[in-house]
């Protein structure tokens, strides 16, 4: 049998306080690491600040319209494989409440954006990118698509991983630019501390403007990673880019105050609809056929003032 222990050794064992054997608790976590609670308390008490630690929390809920054709379909889940803070929800019917419909479905999927493809004739392809509830919100028209599949370029780039936005001068021209660049920021950006996300830059999202219209590209950054050509730190100039895709165009329509809705803040003086595009071929091309239809009356108006003289010696040979 083993030895009994002394009453002391038991007593002091008793007494030992139950704090030191438990972990220290630990520090919350911000976008900059973990920070210890006391220095948050005396930032507080320094600065006054309601709320010192800033979380990014921003979710963005991507769905379409019903009836949307295969092209437009496959550019929506490029965009949703290129996003991973994004929520994908089942097809929308594209009518005069779909406002109502969109704020609903963003406020059960807990998003703050809403990015919405809306396809008209299976042929025009409209995206609205809005701010849940309050706005506001843009309305695009979609051009020059080009899905991942369709182009087949040589880059490629982790998925998840966290992109860079680029921008071009031209977005601090106007009002309404800078109001699209945040917009676009706060979409397309993602989160640092998302549980989909990677921790590292790999690919770069490219937002130029050229004749009005705002050109979105996805490239790869290609870095050696071979003992012998590892790049220094900083030496930008020997990383080169590859593109990814997908590739399109958005046609800025109109800016509206509300979600959806709500007041115009800005639309587009040369915005030409497809509708009418259309209908301009149309004339262009029932024009050439009234003018041949012209050109035989008038010739026979002619024939029928200008007769031609009798031949003497049309019966000639009829004997």
């Amino acid at each position: 049998m083993g030895r009994k222990r002394k009453r002391s050794e038991s007593s002091e064992l008793v007494a030992r306080p139950k704090k030191e054997d438990a972990a220290p608790e630990r520090p919350a976590r911000t976008l900059l690491g973990w920070k210890d609670k006391n220095q948050v308390t005396d930032e507080v008490e320094d600065s006054n600040v309601h709320s010192p630690i800033f979380r990014n929390k921003e979710k963005v809920l991507v769905t379409c319209s019903r009836r949307i054709s295969y092209r437009y379909r496959h550019l929506m889940l490029n965009l949703v494989s290129l996003l991973p803070h994004c929520k994908k929800d089942n097809k929308v019917e594209s009518k005069e409440t779909k406002g109502a419909t969109l704020n609903e479905l963003v406020e059960l999927k807990n998003c703050s954006s809403c990015l919405f493809f809306e396809c008209r004739k299976q042929k025009d392809l409209y995206l609205w990118m809005g701010k849940c509830p309050n706005g506001p919100s843009v309305k695009f028209l979609v051009s020059a698509v080009h899905t991942m599949e369709e182009l087949k370029l040589t880059g490629n780039h982790l998925k998840g991983s966290r992109p860079l936005l680029t921008f071009s001068s031209n977005f601090e021209k106007d009002a309404h630019w800078k109001l699209l660049k945040e917009m676009l920021l706060q979409i397309f950006e993602i989160p640092k501390d998302h549980r989909k996300a990677k921790p590292f830059h790999d690919h770069v999202f490219v937002f130029s403007i050229v004749d009005d219209h705002i050109w979105f590209r996805n490239y790869q950054i290609s870095v050696h990673h071979n003992e012998s050509d590892k790049l220094p730190r900083g030496g930008l100039d020997k990383m080169t880019l590859i593109e990814v895709g997908p590739r399109f165009c958005l046609n800025p329509i109109k800016i509206f105050g509300g979600s959806f809705g709500g007041p115009t803040l800005y639309q587009n003086p040369f915005y030409v609809s497809p509708n009418q595009i259309r209908a301009l071929e149309k004339k262009k091309k029932a024009g050439k056929f009234a003018k041949k239809v012209k050109a035989k009356t008038k010739r026979k108006m002619h024939e029928m003032a200008n007769p031609l003289e009798p031949d003497e010696f049309a019966d000639m040979w009829k004997d």
